[in-house]
């Protein structure tokens, strides 16, 4: 698995010109899954991306996580985030699991999240989605399985 999460103040996803999702103060988080993942990566993912401490305390450390703060997460899926570029112009996505193997392992991760008390909404996976970010900071972070 490969996950993009963002430190965001606000984040949505609209789907067919519709808000589909919304969160205030959170992460957005990209996941993206490997042909080679399993429910352990993503529930192992889960609780890194809860407890990362990316939030600011009181001195401008990074010393709060998601829990701490009590924020939202908003998961989208995204396949691209496997893409090979090590050859030619065009990416190639052969790593990424098939939509069949991948979803499970999301919903896994979603779930994984919610049972650890984070609020979660989340994108329609395998659809195409327009994602919108206010990314506080900016923090971006980027974690493989």
């Amino acid at each position: 698995m490969r996950i993009v999460l963002q430190r965001v103040s606000r984040a949505s996803v609209r789907v067919a010109g519709g808000v589909r999702s919304e969160i205030g103060a959170g992460l957005l988080v990209l996941v993206g899954v490997a042909d080679t993942d399993t429910d352990v990566d993503a529930e192992r993912l889960a609780v890194k991306v809860a407890r990362l401490r990316v939030f600011e305390n009181e001195d401008g450390r990074f010393d709060r996580s998601l829990l701490d703060m009590a924020g939202s997460a908003l998961v989208v899926s995204q396949f691209t985030l496997l893409g090979d570029t090590l050859k030619g112009n065009r990416p190639s996505f052969t790593a990424a699991a098939p939509s069949e193997q991948a979803e499970p392992h999301y919903e896994r991760f979603c779930e994984a999240l919610r049972t650890m008390g984070v609020p979660v909404e989340t994108g329609v996976f395998g659809a195409r989605m327009e994602v919108e970010l206010a990314n506080d900071g900016p923090v971006t972070i980027v974690l493989d399985s």
